[in-house]
């Protein structure tokens, strides 16, 4: 690959578990070999860090490196278990004068260092949500199967269709037998989003259980969630792979 792609992950509402499918996809490409970064977004309110295991000595973030206070090199994280993982926090507040041109400039700088750049998006579609969204080139969007988060998950593809990037959809904290009261299918979530599926992910209890022990996911199991953020990241990468039977 000669330059990085940045793929943002968003959501129309919070609750989606959009910041795990974020860190679990980053951490697989990581775990492929891909030298992957991570940049949080959700600015006053971030938690990636804790998803990801790298609650520690984060010290710089995004806008430090924008603001020309450190190299991005310096501001970057590196993951204590997952080798090419690293992480790029986001502020307590965003500092007057800091836009989506900044944010562009700061993409291009990591398209230039990183293999992928993966975007945890704020839930919504305020500040957070224009700056992690201006310059990405790939959108992802995270839906449960419910009617609430589906609504929300369709209003927010219509906002990123001005983007002109191709747009994909992750079905996330799937339960089959909850679907099946429901009456309702993943062909019928893609329907009412209209995006093209990129990945389904069961509910799994070990996302939450991996977050409160500060591990990553994919370092506590290769099964349920782990499993098919892997397939995802082996799809964002070109593989063919078949959607994990749920």
């Amino acid at each position: 690959m000669s330059k990085g792609q940045s793929i943002v992950i968003t959501s129309g509402k919070g609750g989606t578990g959009k910041t795990s499918t974020a860190a679990g996809i980053a951490a697989c490409l990581a775990a492929m070999g891909y030298k992957t970064l991570c940049i949080d977004t959700d600015i006053g309110l971030r938690n990636l860090d804790l998803t990801l295991g790298m609650s520690e000595e984060l010290l710089m973030d995004f806008t430090d490196v924008i603001q020309k206070r450190c190299s991005l090199e310096r501001a970057c994280l590196g993951h204590p278990t997952i080798e090419q993982l690293y992480l790029l926090t986001a502020p307590v507040t965003l500092p007057e004068g800091v836009d989506e041109s900044d944010m562009t400039a700061l993409l291009r700088e990591v398209r230039e260092a990183f293999d992928y750049c993966i975007i945890d998006c704020p839930a919504g579609v305020g500040r957070g949500f224009s700056l992690a969204t201006c310059a990405a080139d790939q959108a992802v969007v995270v839906c449960n199967p419910d009617s609430a988060s589906l609504r929300d998950g369709q209003a927010t593809a219509m906002r990123l269709r001005r983007l002109n990037i191709p747009l994909r959809l992750v079905v996330n904290r799937v339960k089959p037998r909850l679907l099946h009261k429901m009456r309702m299918d993943i062909d019928d979530v893609m329907d009412t989003t209209g995006l093209p599926l990129l990945g389904v992910v069961p509910e799994d209890e070990k996302v939450p259980l991996a977050a409160a022990r500060g591990v990553s996911i994919i370092t506590a199991t290769r099964k349920g969630a782990a499993r098919a953020y892997y397939n995802i990241a082996k799809r964002i990468t070109g593989d063919r792979v078949p959607l994990m039977r749920i």
